[in-house]
């Protein structure tokens, strides 16, 4: 007679939430893999944070991804995080080490894979850095590792981005005068574009794309969004955030189960994205 094994559960928080694709990605894997386990999307408002960590303890859920606006936020509720959140200041990713409820940032890596897998004109070495939060850390560090030291950040909120660029060395300008920067790797780290309230919206103007250069977004829900699609119809390449969620995703697959993602369960947000 064979053993039942109790479903784990894991979960993604963050306000909101729109149509996250880390429930279909995880949940794919584990049920490839034989896991017992099931990953669900909670919408959690920035003044239930604290609360929902309480929840974590209290019902053994085994971890979860974090998302914006929460990868700063959650940090003081956790035991311990590991050096990577203590570099990049966020934490996209909960799990269990023994008893101790800790906190990782798999978005470095994300960040880093589709520039690493295919690496960028070396004449482009000046980036612009559009949102000053958690995504927008991860970005930078990112960006330093693989050697990009002229990076200008900006954010709607102006006093934002100061001590991001103090800590990393980084120039910054005002919101309004983003346009005005002279860039070839634009990246936009803010939710504007995402799926659901913001989804009309890009935080660069389609008439600002001059020359040549690579957009990069963040944002992979849907997968062109306004701001990928001005960067190209102006002549720019495009980098979209599917890459980094597959990358990220995989990281924090790893941490729980020490296995990858299965095949199966990257081409699911592929497909997923494909009609987006």
């Amino acid at each position: 007679m064979s053993q039942f094994k109790p479903y784990s559960i894991y979960g993604i928080i963050g306000y909101p939430l729109g149509q996250t694709l880390s429930p279909l990605i995880h949940t794919t894997s584990f049920n490839e893999q034989n896991i017992p386990a099931v990953l669900v999307a909670w919408p959690t408002p920035p003044e239930q944070v604290e609360n929902f960590v309480k929840s974590v303890r209290l019902l053994n859920i085994r971890g979860c991804c974090v998302t914006i606006p929460h990868k700063q936020t959650v940090i003081p509720f956790l035991d311990r995080v590991t050096d990577r959140v203590k570099k990049v200041g966020a934490a996209n990713l909960i799990y269990w080490d023994g008893d101790k409820l800790c906190g990782d940032n798999t978005d470095v890596k994300g960040f880093m894979d589709p520039i690493a897998k295919d690496p960028l004109p070396k004449e482009y070495q000046k980036v612009l850095l559009l949102g000053a939060g958690g995504a927008a850390r991860a970005a930078v560090v990112g960006l330093q590792l693989l050697g990009y030291t002229d990076i200008t950040i900006t954010d709607i909120v102006d006093n934002l981005p100061k001590s991001l660029a103090d800590e990393f060395n980084l120039k910054t300008v005002p919101w309004s005068e983003r346009g005005n920067v002279d860039a070839q790797i634009i990246i936009n780290s803010t939710p504007l574009g995402m799926l659901g309230k913001y989804e009309n919206e890009t935080p660069y103007d389609a008439e600002w794309f001059k020359g040549k250069g690579i957009a990069y977004d963040i944002v992979y829900t849907p997968y062109y969004t306004r701001f990928r699609l001005d960067a190209e119809q102006a002549g720019w390449k495009s980098i979209s955030g599917r890459e980094m969620f597959i990358g990220q995703a995989n990281e924090q697959y790893k941490i729980w189960t020490g296995n990858d993602l299965s095949d199966k369960a990257k081409q699911a947000v592929i497909d997923a994205l494909a009609g987006k």
